[in-house]
């Protein structure tokens, strides 16, 4: 699916690769983009075939590095209606036949060219159909192909501010009326006639059911908080846990590049996913002292949790600004970190979060003090028997000390606190995911 994410609303642009048309271009400068083609050399006069109007600009620009290849313009993917079959990319050979699902080889090679090859791209194309028609220049736009398996939108509106979420991985109800949509010509009738396939990974009729027909342009008149340009895939997984599972989806986003006759590679890619993982973040430290040894092992513990969603930082401003550090902080329910300076992010976290001082190094007031003044949960290590310092510390001047050192944790411990503070959370009446018990 293309789209643009944001907090708010959504904008979404079509970026073709058409690029240039070549007026107004640099004397001594290439007239297109050629390095907006990210395929491996040999495919290049497949993609020439399909966007002639770039052959044509290679013809005549003398820096085109593809012009070897623009006698061979035959060439061609195999979903293109102009594409012959001897020239195709290639086609599915069969050496026998599964009697479980067909009975000739042609009819073999046939359903797997349909289900896993080019033909699966030429039959989604084939299907595309507007489901809301822009009627002036700047309006939004929706098309999908059947079943809304696949689909594309430009000026997506998406109003973040009161979603809800729980534990289902696709809520199927996560937008309301009003929630997504556009400025444009809705066929509503076409739209919810297409909804025999709706269930989590065949479909994204349970997202765009309520689609709303906008009175207002999101762009135009000001109702976006944020508008993202670059193109965007929006894909739900199957799994990541293995290539088993995951490589329906590099097939998918490979085919979905075809399908919008758009190879670059200066994209987002969005996994779509609703729901109420608590996010993890662990701050890292790129300094002599206060290291965690066995950083990479606590990682690994906490990757077995399904609910959670871990990740690493560094808040090295060179490297990362410091708006983008707020927002990851504000963004994490249990905020992990060695005693230090960047404990002060804890200012940031969500009124429900904790913050786990992993060792206070014998500085047991101070990080304690702030997440009390902050009114935020806050634990640190007690068990010393648990905790592994690499040495006794040396501070040039003080002599043994313990903020001049490193240190290893047992993960069992660590484990263990975690899950007290995931515990917190999960009890917090704040929690946007808390679960309504029914009392009766």
């Amino acid at each position: 699916m293309l789209m643009l994410l944001v907090f708010g609303a959504l904008l979404l642009h079509k970026v073709p690769l058409s690029g240039q048309d070549g007026a107004g271009s640099i004397p001594g400068e290439p007239v297109y983009d050629y390095s907006s083609i990210h395929l491996p050399e040999e495919h290049v006069p497949f993609f020439l075939h399909n966007n002639r109007h770039v052959a044509t600009v290679c013809k005549k620009d003398p820096h085109c590095p593809y012009k070897k290849h623009l006698e061979n313009l035959k060439s061609c993917w195999g979903y293109e209606k102009s594409c012959k079959a001897e020239f195709r990319f290639g086609y599915p050979v069969c050496s026998y036949v599964d009697m479980a699902w067909t009975d000739t080889v042609e009819s073999a090679e046939d359903i797997f060219w349909k289900q896993a090859d080019f033909g699966y791209a030429r039959e989604r194309l084939e299907e595309m159909h507007t489901l809301c028609r822009p009627e002036h220049t700047g309006d939004s736009s929706l098309a999908c192909s059947r079943y809304l398996q696949y689909c594309r939108a430009t000026h997506l509106y998406l109003d973040l501010r009161n979603i809800k979420r729980n534990h289902d991985r696709f809520k199927e109800d996560f937008f309301q009326s009003g929630e997504i949509g556009g400025h444009c010509k809705l066929d509503i009738r076409t739209l919810m006639s297409e909804g025999q396939r709706k269930s989590p990974l065949q479909s994204w009729f349970a997202e765009l059911q309520s689609y709303t027909q906008l009175n207002f342009r999101p762009i135009e008149d000001a109702k976006c908080d944020i508008v993202i340009e670059k193109p965007t895939y929006f894909m739900k997984l199957d799994a990541g846990v293995n290539m088993y599972h995951h490589f329906c989806d590099f097939l998918n986003l490979y085919l979905t590049q075809h399908v919008n006759n758009s190879f670059s590679t200066d994209v987002y890619i969005v996994m779509w996913d609703t729901d109420g993982k608590i996010r993890v973040t662990i701050l890292a430290r790129s300094t002599e002292y206060r290291k965690i040894l066995n950083q990479n092992e606590l990682v690994n513990a906490l990757k077995t949790v399904s609910t959670f969603d871990v990740q690493i930082v560094d808040y090295k401003y060179k490297e990362l600004g410091f708006l983008d550090q707020l927002r990851i902080t504000h963004n994490t329910d249990i905020f992990i970190g060695m005693h230090g300076a960047g404990l002060t992010h804890l200012l940031f976290l969500p009124d429900w979060a904790a913050v786990f001082e992993l060792y206070n190094c014998e500085d047991e007031r101070c990080y304690l003090d702030l997440a009390r003044l902050r009114g935020v949960h806050y634990i640190t290590w007690r068990r010393q028997n648990k905790v592994f310092p690499q040495d006794k510390g040396h501070h040039p001047t003080l002599g043994e000390h313990p903020k001049f050192t490193n240190y290893s944790f047992d993960v069992e411990e660590f484990m263990y606190l975690v899950l007290q503070a995931a515990d917190h959370i999960l009890q917090h009446p704040k929690w946007p995911f808390k679960k309504k018990r029914d009392e009766l």
